[in-house]
């Protein structure tokens, strides 16, 4: 069992999967720093100017003790937080639609470049013809 473990964590597609994984945590750190800090802004010049990201419905006040301490942080609906993770999600999306266009493009062009073969019926035609010789 152990063997089969081995072969199997070593292998190709666990390796590119592991890869694909991180590849995908660093480009995922990207796209948030892109919709923060260049989308998000230009979306808070069009709603008053303010941080987009720091919207909220506050449903509770934090209540803070004698000293100015938070004693019961306050409860906040943080839509701004959630709309950037919308706007982050769209952006990879659209990504990764266009990674998958084009790799298909790419595919489609590749099977028309290959030459088409004999079809069956060719090759059955060619095998009578030789068993009858």
């Amino acid at each position: 069992m152990l063997k089969e473990f081995k072969e199997f964590i070593t292998g190709g597609n666990v390796i590119e999967f592991a890869v694909a994984v991180i590849m995908a945590g660093a480009i995922g750190n990207v796209v948030k720093s892109f919709v923060s800090k260049i989308v998000m802004p230009v979306v808070g010049m069009f709603t008053g100017g303010a941080s987009f990201a720091d919207k909220k419905i506050v449903l509770s006040e934090a209540v803070l003790d004698a000293a100015g301490k938070v004693k019961t942080p306050e409860n906040a609906i943080m839509y701004g937080a959630w709309f950037d993770t919308i706007i982050n999600l769209i952006i990879v999306g659209f990504v990764m639609f266009m990674m998958i266009k084009a790799y298909n493009k790419m595919k489609k062009k590749e099977e028309a470049a290959a030459p088409a073969g004999p079809s069956q019926e060719d090759l059955l035609t060619e095998i009578r013809d030789l068993l009858k010789k």
